[in-house]
């Protein structure tokens, strides 16, 4: 089987790859020709930053457990870590951990590139299982985020970080466990969520520096009616977001040092600066405490930006597993 690279090693060594924002797909929802218009350019704010935690090897999917406890995932070196009042504990995972999920029964969801799988960590027992780690016969390919609709389906995107082949997918895993593709001939599906309400689905391709918009029907796990929703921009693109109770939608923007926050209609209205050109997710604390939480790839940050509290918008589902 060919190897591929990670995220992180094509991240560093291949960023020339991400050439051409007009280079055509093959699938259903990735011609960047759908985009109209001009782009909208929007001051970035300058915001009171704070450092809850550095030293931290590729940080991704920071994630609140039911007590309010804050989590990340070190994915480059593997690592599942807790914050508590400035104090990190680490928990190895064997993987590659990626995106990061909790459940109403607190358990730990996890995007596994380095095992291409979905894994689950129960904290209470320190249990490790994996939930999928194929389609279609087929490994997944580098499963990256995921996120959990009102009735605990799961879904979760497997981009293409080896090359500029359209070979990204999103997948919807159900509690039967039973799963399928919900959308194909992606790049780089990256982050991923649903907007208030739960009846939109929005999908990030890294690649093309855009984002995916489409209605999701939860009963039959179809994501219809997409398209490009906003164009991002930014030096690689768009990577993880979290919906807020605000109304916007707050897209960390790798490569630029920014996060970015969108309306309902898809348009900028802020533009947060970072010290660190490589945010990879975002967060809310539900408590407002600490504010937007975002995870920053370059310096090895997890950061709390407590100025800016939006709100929880959706919570994650997930209680209809066993």
């Amino acid at each position: 089987m060919k190897s591929r690279l990670s995220r992180r090693e094509f991240m560093r060594f291949s960023a020339g790859l991400l050439v051409s924002s007009l280079l055509p797909a093959c699938g259903q929802t990735v011609k960047r020709s759908q985009v109209h218009g001009t782009r909208e350019i929007t001051p970035t704010v300058e915001i009171n930053v704070k450092v809850l935690a550095d030293g931290l090897d590729f940080p991704e999917g920071p994630a609140f457990d039911l007590e309010g406890n804050l989590w990340c995932t070190e994915l480059g070196a593997g690592n599942l870590v807790r914050w508590s009042e400035g104090k990190v504990e680490r928990i190895p995972t064997q993987g590659r951990p990626n995106g990061l999920s909790f459940d109403r029964q607190g358990r730990a969801w996890v995007c596994d590139s380095g095992q291409n799988s979905i894994r689950r960590y129960t904290p209470e027992t320190g249990v490790w299982k994996t939930i999928v780690d194929n389609i279609d016969g087929l490994p997944l390919q580098s499963p990256n985020d995921l996120a959990f609709d009102r009735d605990g389906n799961l879904v979760f995107t497997c981009p293409n970080f080896a090359d500029t082949r359209s070979t990204g997918y999103v997948c919807c895993l159900k509690p039967d466990q039973s799963i399928h593709k919900i959308a194909e001939g992606l790049y780089r599906p990256n982050g991923l969520d649903f907007l208030p309400g739960g009846e939109e689905l929005v999908i990030a391709d890294t690649y093309q520096k855009s984002l995916f918009k489409g209605d999701w029907d939860a009963a039959k796990c179809d994501w219809k009616n997409e398209g490009i929703w906003a164009d991002v921009d930014g030096a690689e693109g768009p990577d993880g977001m979290v919906p807020c109770a605000d109304g916007m939608l707050y897209v960390a923007v790798f490569g630029l040092g920014v996060i970015k926050a969108l309306d309902a209609n898809g348009k900028l209205v802020n533009s947060y600066s970072l010290p660190g050109n490589n945010p990879t997710n975002v967060a809310v604390d539900p408590s407002g405490k600490l504010g937007l939480v975002v995870t920053e790839a370059e310096k090895g940050l997890l950061l709390s930006l407590p100025d800016i509290k939006p709100g929880v918008a959706v919570y994650d589902g997930g209680e209809a597993w066993p």
